[in-house]
């Protein structure tokens, strides 16, 4: 065959009609189960792939999943969680014949104006939410617009699916790590309190320290390296016996930032100062001291998310997929606490706590 197969070759191959074709390769009902597996391996074999935008057209989709991400694009260059995400849930949006539009908006821009315009010009079929607020109005914004769509975390919305991980196993887990090894004066640079991540994760590191009598400080940044390292430098300045002796960071990188700023000051890690990140991001591996942290595998969750996507689009009721929670790696950074005072005693001026 000279050229690049047709869907009217396929049409004559298999002895149906183009119309038959094109229902068989939508997936459309009205085909028989035999016959559109002939038309599909005629397709096959004559290497016939159409074209997205003829499928686009004839069945009114846009064959595209959307992600926005509200954020300062230079949070987003910084945070480790979302490439291996994206990697994960492109993954499976390609083997089904779909993509992944990518939105990065910058705090200034209308982020209801621009999912606004993703339905009406039909660019997305569905969207994969992320970085969920207190009362999101994003949900019932695409209710409104006819978006389905999918939650990383617990929305509590009936109308949208989620993809859970329990990160509050991660947190309790990192709070038993530390106490085990002596550690009394444990200060947490969390994220930010707007996004529900960040609240939930600061909430249970308070109530796990708490529980083993530790009286928590808990600094509240915007998740980016250059806000941790600014506050372990504060953190570092306190008076000795104020001092923490464990720093828990809210991500890998920010938790390298902060190693850094100590090790430039002759704190040793983890002799001096234990320090633990979150979410296991590669980096964290190769670091030294290798980085004790939280693993949640951002790419399984992208993965899940685009997967449930996926069957909420094929006509699937909303529903909650739990994947496995949040667990500990422990590797080099963390160490018994150094000798010294067993409490802080009433704490100086200094970070204030979220």
């Amino acid at each position: 065959m000279a050229g690049k197969p047709t869907i009217a070759d396929v049409a004559r191959a298999a002895g149906v009609s183009k119309g038959l074709v094109s229902f068989a390769l939508n997936d459309r009902p009205g085909v028989a189960a035999d016959t559109k597996r002939r038309i599909l391996a005629v397709a096959d074999e004559l290497g016939f792939r159409p074209s997205l935008q003829g499928r686009a057209l004839s069945t009114r989709l846009a064959y595209s999943v959307g992600l926005v991400i509200a954020r300062d694009p230079r949070l987003v260059a910084a945070d480790p969680f979302y490439p291996p995400f994206i990697a994960g849930a492109e993954q499976v949006l390609i083997a089904a014949g779909r993509t992944l539009t990518l939105s990065m908006l910058a705090p200034d821009r209308d982020e209801a104006a621009h999912y606004r315009a993703l339905a009406d010009d039909r660019r997305v079929d569905g969207v994969l939410l992320g970085d969920l607020r207190p009362d999101d109005p994003r949900l019932p914004l695409l209710a409104e617009l006819g978006l389905p769509a999918v939650t990383i975390g617990p929305s509590g919305d009936p109308r949208c699916s989620s993809v859970v991980v329990d990160d509050v196993a991660g947190v309790r887990a990192t709070v038993q790590h530390l106490a085990d090894l002596g550690h009394r004066r444990v200060a947490v640079i969390a994220g930010p309190r707007t996004l529900e991540h960040g609240a939930r994760r600061a909430d249970a590191f308070r109530a796990a320290l708490h529980e083993r009598g530790v009286e928590p400080l808990i600094v509240e940044t915007d998740f980016s390296p250059a806000a941790a390292a600014e506050v372990a430098d504060r953190l570092l300045d306190l008076p000795a016996e104020h001092r923490p002796t464990a720093l828990v960071c809210g991500n890998d990188v920010a938790a390298v930032a902060a190693t850094g700023r100590a090790m430039r000051r002759g704190i040793r890690v983890p002799l001096d100062l234990s320090v633990c990140g979150f979410d296991d991001a590669e980096i964290a591996q190769w670091t030294h001291p290798a980085l004790t942290t939280v693993g949640t595998h951002p790419t399984r969750w992208g993965a899940a998310a685009a997967q449930a996507l996926l069957d909420l689009l094929a006509g699937g009721a909303p529903t909650e997929v739990r994947l496995e929670p949040a667990r500990l790696v422990v590797r080099d950074s963390t160490g018994p606490a150094p000798a010294g005072p067993a409490a802080p005693g009433p704490a100086p001026s200094g970070p204030a706590p979220a």
